[in-house]
């Protein structure tokens, strides 16, 4: 099944109605007590949202990526935040591609239902940033296990997830002749590893990311949970990135639309002087330029998704997609901004929770700047830079 983010006007209509259940004030008061949106996540899991790329042998709806494309944007045009778990869409992938028959039938089924939450992405280190291939956290079979040992960053949502896909090397990075090998992926079920030896240390943010530091001390995990070969975990990881940068892609468009509704409403109906500051070029053309700068990036996300569902590679409309689309958004935050004023800055207008979480996807996951070293190596053949 394929379609592109035009379609599926059904599945955006129904987002559309549950996110009017959590409106502003239900994300307002989150943020007072830096607490997860479970009420939220609970509801997008019992619709089947979150299983919307799962096949249907397993229990979910069997969905192209666009789709899922198309239900995140949704979500954040509706001024909720899919961050709280957009994260399942993607990490599953590596399951489901790179997975034994085993480990599909024993978790699919269950993270369909919501029965266990896979939310958690252990793959960023302190000491290694986006230099993935320099992590140190490193897992040493002993007989029907690995013991696990080092340090994980920036693992959003590890409070509240149930397992975590984990990177760890396993064969010093100094003993391969390619630095991407050696790496490999496990599942980690964080119930059993919380009692064992792992070990969460919340990290408070500038937006409500229920974001993490996770420590691991001789932590034990069956060798079964390896996810396809020892080594090759690299490439596992990177098959699933594609996906990764496609929905964040989305919901940067869907943030711009949100932010550009918010600015031409208001600049409609702020009278100062005498007349609707929208009649300003001054307000108009931020918000129009913006708006013009969501379609653009609009067309990239559509076009990414076609190729990723064709199987294409798709690397270049990946990172293009969504380095365009995270500039859009932030374009229009700005520009809501700047039509708010004042009032821009007070809790209760939303703007300014808005601004700040949608500032992140110039950095994360991947930042622009790396964007564009893979463009310039990559695409135009230039040398690589770092």
């Amino acid at each position: 099944m394929s379609g592109t983010l035009e379609d599926y006007a059904d599945i955006r209509e129904e987002v559309a109605k549950l996110c009017a259940g959590f409106p502003g004030e239900y994300w307002q008061k989150l943020e007072h007590t830096n607490s997860y949106p479970a009420e939220f996540v609970a509801a997008l899991t019992e619709a089947g949202y979150l299983a919307a790329l799962i096949p249907e042998e397993y229990g979910g709806s069997g969905l192209p990526l666009s789709a899922a494309a198309a239900i995140l944007e949704e979500i954040q045009r509706s001024g909720c935040n899919g961050g709280a778990c957009h994260a399942q869409m993607y990490i599953m992938g590596a399951i489901l591609r790179h997975g034994s028959d085993a480990q599909k039938q024993k978790y699919l089924p269950e993270i369909a239902t919501g029965r266990l939450r896979l939310q958690a992405f252990g793959v960023t280190e302190p000491g290694s940033g986006t230099d993935t291939t320099s992590i140190k956290t490193f897992a040493t079979r002993d007989g029907d296990d690995y013991v696990i040992n080092g340090q994980k960053i920036w693992t959003s949502r590890a409070e509240h997830s149930d397992l975590m896909l984990l990177l760890a090397r396993t064969t010093p990075r100094d003993q391969v002749t390619n630095k991407t090998d050696g790496l490999s992926v496990f599942i980690v079920d964080m119930r059993k590893a919380r009692e064992a030896g792992m070990s969460i240390r919340p990290i408070r943010a500038m937006m409500n990311h229920s974001t993490t530091e996770v420590f691991f001390d001789n932590v034990r995990v069956p060798a079964e949970n390896l996810i396809g070969e020892e080594g090759k975990g690299f490439r596992y990881i990177l098959s699933g990135m594609n996906a990764e940068r496609i929905l964040i892609a989305a919901e940067c468009v869907g943030d711009a639309k949100w932010f550009t509704q918010k600015s031409s409403r208001y600049a409609n109906e702020r009278v100062v002087f005498g007349r609707p500051i929208g009649q300003n070029q001054g307000i108009q053309f931020p918000i129009a330029r913006a708006y013009a700068q969501m379609r653009a990036a609009e067309l990239l996300v559509r076009d990414a998704c076609r190729r990723f569902e064709e199987g294409q590679n798709c690397g270049e409309e990946a990172n293009i997609a969504k380095m365009m689309a995270a500039e859009a958004s932030w374009a229009a935050a700005e520009a809501c901004v700047q039509t708010h004023g004042g009032f821009a800055f007070a809790e209760e207008y939303d703007v300014e929770r808005k601004f700040r979480e949608t500032r992140l996807y110039q950095v994360a996951p991947i930042s622009t700047n790396l964007i564009l070293s893979f463009i310039s190596e990559h695409v135009l053949g230039m040398p690589r830079s770092y």
